[in-house]
């Protein structure tokens, strides 16, 4: 709790008060880098998004890892969700890169005698 009042300042904001400030302007922030790509860096941002949720999914593992050995439910149920969650986005992920640079390959021409 201490660390929570160093980080806000000890001034007596609330410790919530403090993160839920951080978390809306961590919403807006969010939501101008995103739009504010251009379309030719999409490829390459989604694959760097592939490999946050790479990492993402090693600590759910972990989660439901530590649920298991402690007998705690929540925590595996949470972390379960989690690795099916980051699963769907990575596989999705590379699908959806997958389909985005073959719109850039050239296509074959098709012979005479074909």
């Amino acid at each position: 709790m201490l660390s929570m009042l160093i980080l806000a300042g000890a001034s007596g904001v609330s410790p919530i008060v403090f993160q839920l400030a951080i978390f809306v302007l961590a919403i807006f922030v969010g939501y101008y880098v995103v739009w504010s790509v251009t379309p030719a860096l999409h490829t390459p941002l989604m694959a760097v998004t592939n490999a946050i949720s790479s990492v993402i999914i090693v600590g759910a593992l972990v989660a439901v890892a530590a649920g298991v050995g402690s007998g705690s439910g929540i925590s595996t149920w949470t972390g379960a969700l989690a690795v099916a969650l980051c699963a769907v986005n990575i596989f999705g992920g590379f699908l959806v890169t997958q389909r985005m640079l073959a719109m850039y390959k050239k296509k074959e021409k098709k012979g005479a005698g074909q």
